[in-house]
C-alpha cells in the first residue's frame, strides 16, 4: 500500500468515527471505542494497540518486568564457548568466542539446532555455523560444523577474528523444511560491517544417512533473511530480505521459492527507513490470511513497529509504532496449532533482560506476558511448537546456546494480575 492510500484511509477512518460519535447514543459509544482500539488496515490503520490488559500500565515501558508472572520450564545448554577447551572449536583463546543467531526445527523425529559460532565478538572473519541434534530437546549431541570455513578466512588467515572486508563470515539464518528435505540457511559476506557487497544467502541440505550437510546452492544474491520461509495460502514461500545497503533501501520481502530454490520476487515495505530504522523483521499469517510484519526500531524508540499486507506480501501498509515495548533486540513470533499466537522477546527497554512470552488470540493484540528467563543478558530467541510444547532457543551473553521447554498447558494456567504492574520510568533516549 502506498503512503497516499494509507493517508486516505486514515482520513476516511477519522470521518467515519466522527460521524459515528454524532449519531450514536452515548451508551453505545464506549463499546465502539473499545472496538476501535484494535488495529485494522481499513478502519483503524494507525492503531498502536499491540499489548492490552488490566495489568498493563498506561505507559507500557513502565511495566515492572521482574514482577511478571512466571511460567514453569525445563532448561538445557546446547553449546557454551566459555567451557574448558571451548566447545566452539575456536583456536584463538585470547579472542574468546561467540554463540548466537539460534534456530530450531523438528525433522525426521529429531530436534535440530543451529547457530553462529566464531572467534571474538559477533560476526568477525572466520565465523561459521554449527549444529546439534536431540531426541527430546534437552540432551543434545556435541556441536559440529554445518558450513565450511568462509573463503580464505579460516584460523590460518591473518584476518581471522577481525572486522575487515578482506575476510568473510557465515551467519546462521534458520532451518527450512521444503519438499521433504531439511535445509539450513546461512548468509555469507565480507566481515567489515552489516553487510558486505558480496552478500549471498546459501542453503545446505541435510544428508540424514550421515548427519552431514551438503551445499545446495545460492538461494538469493544480495540478501540476508531473518527467519526461514513460511508457506502462504498461495503456495508460495515468503521470508524477509535485507540487502547489503538496507540501511538506505529498507526492508523487503521475498516471495517464491516453489519452482526452484533461487526463484523469488522481492517486494519493498515502504517507510521502513523513513518511519523507523527497521531491523530484524518477523511476520506471521493472521486468521483472515492477511499478513502482519513486526520490526525492531534501531532509532531506539523502545517500541516495536507493525505493518499489514492484504495481498500476500506484495504491498504493505506504512509501519506504525505500537505500544509493545522493546529493548531494541531480536524477537520471534509464531502462530500456534490452536490458532493463537506467541511472541518471545526482550520487552524491557532498559536492557535485554528478561526474555518473555506474550500470547495473543488474534495475532494483533497480545493480552498476556509471562517471564521466561532473566537476571542476565538473554536474547536472540527462536520458538517452535511440537505436540503442545514450546521449544525456545536463546543466547546467554552471546556465548551460550540454551533451550527452554514450556508446556502451553502450564502457560495457560498462569493468570495476569488485575492491577497495573507499574515500574520505574524508562530511561531517557538521546
Amino acid at each position: 500500500m502506498s503512503f497516499g492510500i494509507a493517508t486516505t484511509l486514515k482520513r476516511s477512518s477519522c470521518l467515519r468515527f466522527i460521524t459515528a460519535l454524532l449519531l450514536t447514543p452515548l451508551a453505545v459509544i464506549h463499546a465502539d471505542e473499545a472496538r476501535s482500539v484494535a488495529p485494522h488496515l481499513v478502519t483503524n490503520p494507525a492503531s498502536p494497540a499491540m499489548l492490552a490488559g488490566s495489568w498493563l500500565p498506561d505507559d507500557t515501558q513502565r511495566i515492572d518486568f521482574d514482577k511478571l508472572p512466571r511460567v514453569q520450564s525445563q532448561h538445557a545448554v546446547i553449546s557454551d564457548v566459555r567451557a574448558a577447551g571451548s566447545s566452539s572449536g575456536t583456536t584463538d583463546k585470547k579472542s574468546g568466542g561467540v554463540n548466537q543467531h539460534n534456530y530450531l526445527a523438528h525433522f525426521d523425529g529429531q530436534f535440530w539446532a543451529m547457530w553462529s559460532d566464531g572467534p571474538g565478538v559477533e560476526d568477525q572473519v572466520g565465523q561459521r555455523v554449527k549444529f546439534a541434534s536431540s531426541s527430546d530437546g534437552l540432551i543434545w549431541s556435541a556441536p559440529q560444523f554445518l558450513t565450511p570455513a568462509p573463503p580464505n578466512s579460516g584460523p590460518d588467515s591473518p584476518h581471522y577474528g577481525t572486522r575487515t572486508d578482506r575476510g568473510f563470515r557465515y551467519i546462521s539464518r534458520g532451518f527450512w523444511k521444503r519438499d521433504g528435505e531439511l535445509l539450513a540457511l546461512a548468509s555469507l559476506d565480507e566481515a567489515a560491517a552489516f553487510f558486505g557487497p558480496s552478500l549471498e544467502l546459501h542453503a545446505f541440505r541435510l544428508k540424514t544417512a550421515t548427519t552431514t550437510w551438503e551445499d545446495a546452492g545460492i538461494v538469493y544474491k544480495n540478501a540476508i533473511n531473518n527467519f526461514p520461509p513460511v508457506k502462504l495460502r498461495t503456495g508460495d514461500w515468503m521470508m524477509s530480505r535485507r540487502a547489503f545497503d538496507y540501511k538506505t533501501t529498507g526492508v523487503q520481502f521475498l516471495v517464491g521459492g516453489v519452482k526452484a530454490l533461487d526463484q523469488w520476487e522481492s517486494f519493498p515495505v515502504l517507510g521502513t527507513r523513513s518511519e523507523l530504522k527497521a531491523e530484524e523483521p518477523d511476520w506471521w499469517i493472521l486468521p483472515n490470511h492477511d499478513l502482519a510484519a513486526v520490526f525492531r526500531d534501531n532509532r531506539h524508540s523502545g517500541f516495536l513497529y507493525r505493518s499489514i499486507s492484504t495481498d500476500d506480501g506484495r504491498t504493505w501498509s506504512i509501519p506504525v509504532k505500537t505500544n509493545f515495548p522493546d529493548a531494541t533486540s531480536k524477537f520471534n513470533g509464531l502462530r500456534l496449532d490452536d490458532g493463537r499466537y506467541v511472541l518471545v522477546s526482550n520487552p524491557n527497554p532498559r536492557k535485554r533482560d528478561p526474555l518473555t512470552l506474550a500470547i495473543s488470540p488474534d495475532g494483533l493484540v497480545f493480552t498476556k506476558m509471562l517471564y521466561l528467563v532473566g537476571g542476565r543478558q538473554v536474547d536472540y530467541p527462536n520458538v517452535i511448537e511440537h505436540e503442545g510444547i514450546l521449544y525456545i532457543a536463546f543466547s546467554g551473553g552471546k556465548q551460550t546456546v540454551e533451550m527452554l521447554k514450556v508446556s502451553l498447558r502450564d502457560a495457560d494456567t498462569v493468570s495476569m494480575p488485575e492491577t497495573p504492574l507499574l515500574g520505574p520510568p524508562p530511561p531517557v533516549v538521546k
